[in-house]
């Protein structure tokens, strides 16, 4: 078995005394590991660092194997990376949202919204709504996406303010009245409404992160990176 692409390199551990296990995103193929033989050695482990993008050969005698993989380096993050905490962490989130996948399950979405966050400039507000808008995407693309398209109660498709924490459905102003303590403010801009705040931007992270806690990291017994809550506060005060 044998395959070559580029991939996005998202994390990398020792394995005996001078290789490698390359964890990485490849497009049409999903989270992909492999062991590089010789990783740690200076001239590999140079590149073989999250962040960066590499082209990746793949091969192994039965699909179901680890495999080895040969990588050249394609595109270098790494230093502005590491020299940047709020890219760094930025990096680290995601790396682990996409660890939330399974492995070799094609989630090509998701990879290009990976690239963009890391790579297009942004301010710190619309950074902050389009991490939010990732993992509203990342809960969809789990099977545990949440129904924002009409009210759970009525069925209009008006006045979205908020969300049922037990069914993840959309409610109108008019009926979430009675129980918005009960309640998820839903932001405009998660359904295309408006600028975001930075009270938007904290009631987005507020829904996101029940419900990956509910379906995702509790039900698998993970914690919560943290490096979530960072992001989420330094985005929120730039």
């Amino acid at each position: 078995m044998e395959w070559s692409s580029e991939g996005l390199i998202i994390g990398v551990r020792r394995h005996g005394e001078s290789a490698l296990i390359v964890e990485a995103m490849v497009p049409g193929r999903g989270r992909c590991l492999g062991l590089v033989r010789g990783g740690r050695s200076p001239k590999q482990a140079a590149f073989l660092q999250a962040g960066n993008s590499a082209q990746l050969t793949w091969r192994a005698r039965l699909e179901d194997h680890l495999g080895t993989f040969t990588a050249e380096a394609t595109h270098l993050r790494a230093a502005e990376i590491l020299a940047d905490r709020q890219k760094l962490y930025l990096v680290q989130l995601l790396a682990d949202h996409l660890r939330l996948l399974p492995e070799r399950d094609p989630h090509d979405e998701l990879l290009r919204g990976v690239i963009s966050l890391i790579d297009d400039e942004w301010y710190p507000l619309d950074l902050a709504a389009e991490l939010a808008r990732f993992e509203m995407f990342l809960l969809e693309e789990l099977g545990f996406g949440l129904d924002l398209e009409a009210c759970a109660v009525t069925g209009v498709h008006e006045n979205l303010t908020h969300v049922s924490p037990k069914t993840g459905r959309a409610v109108c102003a008019e009926a979430a009245a009675p129980y918005t303590d009960r309640l998820f403010a839903l932001p405009g801009f998660l359904v295309g409404a408006g600028e975001p705040t930075p009270q938007d931007i904290a009631a987005a992270f507020a829904l996101t992160g029940y419900f990956l806690d509910r379906h995702v990291w509790s039900a698998r017994q993970i914690r919560q990176p943290e490096t979530r809550d960072w992001l989420v506060r330094h985005l929120t005060a730039a």
